[in-house]
């Protein structure tokens, strides 16, 4: 298996464990080796785990900061996570496993939004902020790792796919004809709607942020493209 091939995620901004438990089931197939939880009430987030890098229980998602503040579950691999660990470390950051997305947790401490400038990789993130009260959710620039959301009443829900968000039976199931058009024209839906109305793939190469209730998203990279 390629290393970051799979592994799911999936969360919402309020507390309910049993709720999170039927989303990560879901998706079980895309981490069969591990899963994990965490939740407060403000969020909930798990992981379900493909074991690629550090097979270890220190591995285990989600992986935190020094003093718990911070958590994340990540899909995909950072390849230069090794160099940005180095850097990190001698700024004083310490880590207890070998795994990238430790790394990226320490970036967020180091750097905060900007850490997406220094990852070379394919992912998809969602990182909770205890002291902000802040959900950072961040897909890499090519969008080669997937991440959709939705609201229900006024709170986000996201997940690595559509099925383990309508888990939750409050969330209609309506078809979205605009994006039925868009995929029966050109074979593909290159636009932020799905086929179900009101959910929405977050597009690559940008981030979104939920806080005190409001949503922000900002595209952080561009492609430059100058041929000759």
């Amino acid at each position: 298996v390629l290393s970051g091939e799979m592994c799911g995620i999936c969360g919402f901004a309020w507390e309910d464990k049993k709720l999170l438990r039927q989303m990560a089931d879901i998706i079980e197939h895309r981490g069969p080796d591990d899963h994990g939880y965490y939740t407060d009430k403000n969020i909930s987030l798990a992981s379900r785990r493909l074991s690629i890098i550090d097979l270890s229980k220190k591995g285990k998602q989600p992986i935190f900061n020094e003093d718990k503040s911070i958590c994340i579950v990540f899909n995909g691999e950072i390849y230069n996570f090794q160099e940005i660990k180095d850097k990190l470390s001698a700024k004083g950051h310490r880590f207890y496993s070998n795994t990238d997305t430790e790394t990226i947790v320490h970036a967020y401490e180091e750097y905060g939004e900007e850490c997406l400038q220094y990852l070379n990789g394919m992912f998809a993130f969602a990182l909770w902020d205890s002291k902000k009260k802040k959900l950072f959710i961040a897909r890499d620039r090519h969008g080669i790792k997937p991440l959709y959301y939705t609201f229900l009443k006024n709170k986000i829900i996201f997940a690595s796919e559509i099925k383990s968000i309508l888990v939750n039976r409050e969330i209609k199931r309506t078809l979205n004809h605009e994006a039925l058009h868009y995929f029966l024209t050109f074979r593909c839906n290159s636009t932020q709607e799905t086929m179900f109305k009101g959910i929405y793939k977050l597009p690559p190469a940008h981030y979104l942020t939920y806080q005190n209730n409001k949503l922000k998203i900002k595209k952080y990279w561009e492609q430059n493209f100058n041929p000759l």
